[in-house]
């Protein structure tokens, strides 16, 4: 669904407003990060008006090799380039970066969790140093025995280095997510196999994620350009109102068309569908859990960026 027309479309408004922002540099950029087969960047490309793709540059980061097929003018990298003036996009990527688990002791002590590969468990050493400092700041453990949380420190990592890769513009991660004020009390780890929710065994049998502490990335990038840890400008929204500020409303087409028009009635019927589908409470686009977190660089303001869209510039 998310490589699906109807979300690239507005992914690519959103690098248009960037776009705008930025004053129309003779270069834009626009990156997808953890690109699959490339699908999100490709349908950017075909989304986007004439004059602005022809001053796109497109990059699909990915460690598999790259799919036969694929739009040319997509470079494949296995890391995204630097000095980069546009977008760059994460979709689903930090909930996949692999994290530690802690547990609470009988004691009141927070150690690591240690799996097997049949997925059994046992609790290893004490959380100590920059992970224990982590835990203090973004995931407070009260000393009661079996309360779990995710060290999010690999993904903060991850995301300050991303985000570092551009110069001007916004970076975005679209993310299964939690904050600060409301960490579940033990932990999200799980995993899935044939897109079915499974015990999360490290035997390769099935895809381990984790829902991301996005409030502690946003501040993991800020904390290199700003010395008291606030996010620059940085935005936390539900799906729900950042898709339909670009456009996704899942409102059903007028049944006349049906008459006038019945394919093109049957289309937009589809495409309602499928909005419908992204901006569901409770689903994909609920309050709940799916978040964007947009996180600006250089003037770029990003409350800006999500206005609703005039009727217009709906594709």
């Amino acid at each position: 669904m998310h490589a699906s027309p109807l979300f690239a479309g507005a992914v690519a408004r959103l690098l248009c407003r960037v776009d705008e922002a930025l004053g129309r540099p003779a270069a834009l950029d626009f990156v997808d990060m953890a690109a699959g087969r490339g699908e999100l960047a490709a349908g950017v490309l075909a989304a986007l008006p004439v004059d602005v793709a022809a001053r796109t540059r497109a990059y699909a980061v990915e460690v598999a090799g790259r799919p036969e097929g694929l739009d040319h003018r997509i470079e494949w990298r296995a890391e995204p380039p630097h000095g980069m003036t546009g977008l760059l996009f994460a979709n689903e990527w930090l909930d996949n970066v692999p994290m530690e688990v802690a547990e609470v002791d009988a004691t009141g002590v927070a150690r690591r969790v240690l799996v097997r590969d049949d997925g059994t468990e046992r609790l290893g050493e004490p959380v100590e140093g920059a992970e224990a400092e982590w835990l203090a700041r973004w995931w407070p453990l009260p000393g009661e025995e079996g309360l779990r949380a995710e060290i999010g420190l690999p993904r903060d990592t991850a995301w300050a280095s991303a985000v570092a890769a551009l110069d001007s513009g916004l970076a975005v991660a679209a993310d299964y997510a939690h904050t600060v004020d409301a960490r579940p009390p033990f932990g999200t780890l799980t995993g899935f196999r044939e897109g079915r929710e499974t015990p999360p065994v490290p035997d390769g049998s099935c895809d381990i994620t984790a829902h991301v502490a996005l409030d502690a990335c946003a501040a993991a990038h800020s904390a290199r350009c700003a010395p008291d840890h606030t996010p620059p400008g940085a935005l936390m929204r539900p799906q729900r109102e950042a898709l339909r500020a670009l456009g996704v409303t899942g409102a059903r087409p007028p049944l006349a068309l049906a008459s006038t028009h019945p394919a093109a009635y049957v289309r937009a019927l589809a495409g309602a569908s499928q909005a419908a589908e992204l901006i569901a409470p409770g689903g994909l686009g609920g309050l709940g859990d799916f978040v964007w977190l947009l996180q600006p660089v250089g003037p770029v303001d990003a409350a800006a960026l999500l206005v609703d869209v005039p009727d217009h510039e709906e594709q």
